[in-house]
């Protein structure tokens, strides 16, 4: 078997979240890269870092047909915004608290019912492309059932 580098695309595999059985639809932003302040080392907290943001929902498609308008969707342009902000916000001493923040914002929409998020630090170790966290978190149980 070969050892091939894995592309910056292939490091997050497709989640298999879509799925018409069950009414749900993959919403995702790829590769959103970022600068802040974050980490608990005096020396991160010097200057802003680079991160690189890949995020996943799994969102219940409505009884209703969206009718091509956007206030019936998740809107990724909102997510994005939003994530924006919190970075801007301030100093985070960990990666996985803004994890964690990143997937509470993708919850928040009524018809999220699952959030995959990864996070990663780009220019922690000169021969490491990258390091960081994922987690996956569940909306309410209001979206279980289905």
């Amino acid at each position: 078997m070969t050892n091939t580098p894995a592309t910056k695309n292939q490091v997050i595999e497709t989640l298999k979240i879509a799925d018409a059985g069950l009414g749900v639809r993959h919403v995702f932003v790829r590769d959103l890269e970022l600068t802040c302040i974050i980490g608990v080392h005096a020396h991160e907290k010097r200057g802003p870092q680079r991160i690189r943001i890949n995020l996943d929902v799994g969102v219940l498609e409505s009884e209703a047909p969206h009718a091509d308008q956007l206030e019936n969707v998740l809107c990724y342009e909102d997510l994005v915004v939003r994530i924006r902000a919190i970075v801007a916000d301030g100093t985070i001493n960990l990666i996985e608290t803004l994890a964690e923040r990143v997937a509470e914002i993708c919850l928040q929409h009524q018809l999220a019912k699952s959030a995959r998020v990864r996070i990663e630090k780009l220019d922690v170790f000169s021969d490491a492309a990258s390091v960081g966290v994922e987690i996956e978190r569940f909306a309410a149980a209001r979206h279980r059932g289905r």
